[in-house]
């Protein structure tokens, strides 16, 4: 299945907030949270998921029943968002690769410092004429940001794929994009900092000025 068909599944409502509901989770959904979720029977959210499952953007497992032994019945399944990266481009384009060769010649020329000042104005002029919060501007750029103990954790890296191959530059500059925006929005660009976790954003940004 292609890029475009996979996501063409998205254009059921029932799919797409199914498919919402388990990537907000950030973690594995069962078939009944997704059918509370959805507002649907548990049966035909099975159906959705599944095919949701089919077309590569989400992950099928089974958690075990927390009750060992003779009738604790069947592995539960569980659902969660696929870590494969699906893009469409009419007509396609690359910039990915243009992307990794000018992080390499970043790299190769030791101009990691400038780099990071750039990100930093980048983050300033998607401030410039907001008066939203960065929460709202870091979820219009596709961070997918979330509470969590009094921080705001990000589930999403929008250049995940670049910064498998060049971490150390991407998430410096990440950083530098995040407090620029906090600059940019009269904030203190202390906020962020640099926290990573396995399959999220390097960034997260306390809810205060305290860090």
């Amino acid at each position: 299945m292609s890029d475009l068909e996979a996501l063409a599944q998205l254009n059921d409502p029932v799919r797409r907030s199914l498919y919402a509901f388990v990537s907000a989770s950030g973690g594995e959904v069962g078939r009944g949270e997704a059918a509370a979720a959805a507002g649907v029977s548990r049966t035909l959210a099975a159906h959705h998921l599944d095919k949701l499952v089919e077309a590569g953007l989400l992950e099928a497992g089974f958690r075990a029943q927390e009750r060992k032994g003779p009738g604790s019945g069947r592995p539960a399944k569980v659902y969660r968002r696929a870590r494969a990266e699906l893009s469409v481009s009419l007509p396609p384009r690359d910039y990915g690769s243009l992307a990794s060769v000018l992080a390499e010649v970043v790299d190769l020329l030791g101009g990691e410092e400038q780099a990071e000042e750039a990100a930093r104005r980048m983050g300033r002029r998607l401030a410039a004429g907001r008066e939203a919060d960065a929460v709202e501007v870091l979820r219009e750029r596709g961070y997918e940001p979330y509470a969590e103990e009094g921080e705001v954790r990000q589930r999403n890296c929008p250049f995940h794929a670049l910064a498998e191959r060049q971490p150390l530059l991407v998430c410096s500059m990440n950083l530098a994009l995040c407090q620029g925006l906090l600059e940019g929005l009269g904030q203190d660009p202390g906020r962020a900092r640099l926290d990573p976790r396995p399959g999220e954003c390097c960034v997260a940004l306390s809810k205060t000025n305290e860090n």
